[in-house]
């Protein structure tokens, strides 16, 4: 039994136009090549021939992958959810390291979704499973590799 893989409404919607993309408009472009390629004759030697039968294998890949996760994925609305205040998957939350005084906000989504430069954490990485469950005031420690770290939750929010 395979468990379900939580997903934003966002990242679903993501890989649903990835998916969109590669069957629409990779896959008919890459078949055109091949067929293309095959016009100039000897395939043994033909260049233009085994990339393109290198690009239908990748992109023929990456929709099996796509539709993998998309059949796996348990799509959470986070603005539908009634967490009373509670950091749940799909929350932002706004946090500050007690020692520095920096303040951080991130999104927690699942691992697929997961951008440390668009502040997005998975469900799965050690401040999110310090996060998860707890409140706007609450003080979490989270262990880094330097040593444990103290964030205080400043706002949690349901975008």
């Amino acid at each position: 039994m395979t468990t379900k893989v939580p997903l934003t409404v966002k990242g679903a919607e993501k890989l649903r136009a990835e998916l969109e993309e590669l069957k629409t408009v990779i896959r008919p472009r890459i078949i055109q090549a091949i067929a293309t390629a095959r016009e100039h004759g000897d395939l043994k030697e033909n260049a233009e021939y085994h990339a393109a039968r290198e690009q239908q294998s990748f992109a023929e890949g990456r929709i099996k992958e796509i539709e993998a996760k998309l059949s796996n994925a348990q799509v959470i609305e986070v603005t539908k959810l009634d967490p009373n205040g509670k950091v749940v998957f799909g929350a932002t939350v706004e946090i500050e390291d007690l020692d520095s005084g920096k303040t951080v906000t991130y999104q927690i989504v699942g691992e697929d979704e997961a951008n440390i430069k668009e502040s997005r954490i998975s469900i799965g990485s050690p401040i999110a499973r310090a996060l998860i469950g707890k409140e706007t005031g609450d003080v979490v420690t989270v262990k880094a590799p330097s040593g444990n770290v103290e964030y205080e939750i400043i706002s949690v929010e349901y975008i």
